[in-house]
């Protein structure tokens, strides 16, 4: 059997630069620890996410110098609505510049005082979107989503009995069921096709609206495909389509799943909900037709949404995923299992097992990550949980998770080799960290992004 091959070539290369450890102490410190303060050429391989940072193809370039850059009415926006309504059937679509953007303007449709928004493991900037409105997410993932040990092929998926005890108790006051799609928080893990059907089962005896967070759902799709029973057989498009049948709207960061550097929209079949949410598009984002993007970012998306729903690609993406996983792995690096769709994330708590979790043992992995090697990636743990909005305590999450998220179609995997290297370093030095960081500033909400700390002695 020929052994596997990637279903692209490179057309154009970016140069990194190598630094010394010194410099990188240097820099890290001047950042206050936050990663989000590095300057990207202070970074020599870029884990700290996948959205936006994707390489676009030949032919979404070419698309983008075709855009309609119209005010009203673009061509592009048609070519993007007719490309969206293909893969998902909804027939109403709001652009927006990216997906915390049609977050804000659907919620604000949605989302009232003293509402409940159960769902998977809501992301910050859900979670966010939500409490700013006061309002309250429920996680109802199931427990061996929290387990990094077991294997379950779908741990993104909703434990049945908790929404259902949530909706005989508080059905009034539930605004829809929000279904992440892969789920981020969790470790980039899928949910199965038979776990939607029985929410929106389950989401129309108490009439509730579903929604989807879309902005990795052709990496959903690819999971259903191969790890479920019945899917095997099917197209990836047509898995997509079943998918979107089950919800009634969905939100999408495009610079995931759409491969593109920014942009995102909203999805609806209810015409009295996607007018409710047309006011604050307006209000937000700018005109229906176009939402916060370029017409050529616009005709972009309508090329990549293609693209990312091609089993070739979505193969040769989540097999460089899993290699990296696997490389981690034979350094002895504990990681979230099964492998995600768009990263790896490392189990910071079996990592650094002497870090209290009031000094974030996940943050404290991150900087060391990036003194040994140059790697940028992202803490999924107690700073990203915030604190809580009545008590102003500390949450501490189930997980304290390293994600290490691969920008689609950048890194070759002689780059995941030396990522894995890297960890495997700092793994042999790791029983012997036994202090890690506290803050000194942080923004009342989505504090990670700004957040400012220091070493603890």
């Amino acid at each position: 059997m020929l052994p596997y091959c990637e279903p692209y070539k490179i057309k154009m290369i970016e140069p990194l630069y190598r630094s010394s450890r010194e410099d990188r102490e240097k820099w890290i410190c001047e950042a206050h620890y936050n990663m989000f303060n590095l300057k990207s050429d202070q970074v020599f391989i870029d884990f700290l996410t996948d959205s936006g940072t994707g390489a676009m193809s030949d032919r979404q370039w070419a698309a983008l110098m075709s855009g309609d850059e119209s005010y009203a009415g673009s061509r592009s926006f048609t070519e993007l609505y007719e490309t969206v309504r293909e893969l998902t059937g909804f027939e109403y679509l709001l652009p927006t510049h990216q997906g915390r953007a049609a977050e804000n303007v659907l919620f604000s449709a949605l989302v009232k005082e003293g509402q409940l928004v159960p769902g998977n493991a809501h992301f910050d900037t859900t979670k966010g979107h939500i409490e700013f409105r006061k309002a309250t997410a429920v996680d109802c993932t199931i427990d061996e989503a929290y387990d990094t040990t077991q294997y379950h092929p779908f741990k993104g998926n909703v434990n049945i009995g908790k929404l259902e005890e949530l909706l005989k108790k508080s059905a009034d006051k539930v605004s829809f069921i929000l279904l992440t799609a892969t789920c981020n928080t969790a470790g980039g893990q899928p949910i199965s096709m038979d776990n939607m059907k029985q929410v929106r089962k389950l989401a129309d005896q108490y009439g509730k609206l579903v929604i989807m967070d879309a902005a990795r759902f052709a990496e959903n799709a690819y999971f259903i495909k191969t790890r479920e029973e019945g899917f095997n057989d099917k197209p990836i498009k047509a898995i997509v389509r079943e998918m979107f049948s089950l919800f009634d709207g969905a939100t999408m960061s495009a610079k995931k799943d759409g491969i593109v550097n920014i942009g995102g929209f909203i999805a609806l079949n209810s015409k009295e909900i996607y007018q409710a949410a047309s006011v604050f598009n307006i209000m937000f984002e700018g005109y229906l037709t176009y939402g916060g993007m370029a017409g050529r970012d616009l005709a972009a998306l309508a090329v990549g949404l293609r693209e990312s729903t091609e089993f070739d690609y979505l193969e040769s993406r989540i097999s460089q995923v899993a290699y990296l996983g696997e490389k981690l792995k034979s350094f002895g690096v504990p990681v979230q299992e099964p492998f995600g769709g768009h990263a790896i994330f490392i189990d910071a708590l079996r990592f650094l097992p002497n870090v209290p979790r009031e000094e974030f043992p996940a943050q404290t992995l991150v900087a060391e990550l990036y003194k040994a090697g140059g790697l940028r990636a992202v803490e999924i743990g107690a700073l990203m949980a915030d604190r809580d909005p009545i008590t102003r305590v500390n949450r501490y999450p189930a997980l304290e998770l390293v994600r290490l998220a691969i920008p689609r179609r950048t890194y070759t995997n002689n780059h995941m080799e030396y990522a894995a290297a890297v960890a495997g370093e700092v793994m042999e030095i790791s029983k012997k960290i036994c202090h890690g960081y506290r803050i000194t500033h942080e923004a009342p909400i989505m504090r990670h992004f700004t957040i400012e700390m220091e070493p603890i002695a």
